[in-house]
């Protein structure tokens, strides 16, 4: 006796899966837009931290950046209404200009009152002193008397 299985439940569970992963929660729930956040990069240097926020399509007139308490908060709105086309039915929709907010914790060592910014090609870029007390001193000898 010769006993063959089929396939075909095992590969329309799999393309299934496929699917899932390939699309965005967006899709899967039928809707023409996904909430999206930038996407930072965040790094430290001896002097300063920095903050990369990737945000094209934006100017800068569409940020508000301000500081409450120990939070940095970033935010952006786009008020322009970019023109879809009432005729067309998008399979996939990845532009977003919508808006969003994004906080930051500031420690202790960050000194707010020197936080600058500017945005250059599409990314907002973000420098935060930091306190001298904070900073890295060289090692220095102690003599003896």
């Amino acid at each position: 006796m010769n006993f063959t299985r089929s396939k075909a439940p095992a590969n329309q569970l799999s393309n299934v899966l496929n699917e899932v992963f390939r699309t965005n929660f967006g899709e899967l729930i039928n809707t023409d837009h996904s909430a999206r956040r930038p996407s930072v990069n965040i790094f430290e240097d001896e002097n300063a931290f920095g903050i990369e926020l990737a945000a094209p399509g934006l100017k800068k007139e569409d940020f508000t950046i301000k500081v409450e308490k120990d939070q940095l908060i970033i935010s952006a709105s786009n008020e322009e209404t970019h023109d879809t086309g009432k005729n067309k039915k998008y399979r996939r929709k990845e532009f977003n200009f919508t808006s969003f907010k994004r906080s930051f914790h500031l420690s202790d060592e960050i000194n707010s009152e020197k936080i600058e910014a500017k945005y250059e090609n599409g990314i907002l870029y973000l420098t935060l002193d930091k306190k001298e007390e904070a900073k890295e001193k060289e090692p220095r000898t102690i003599s003896i008397s």
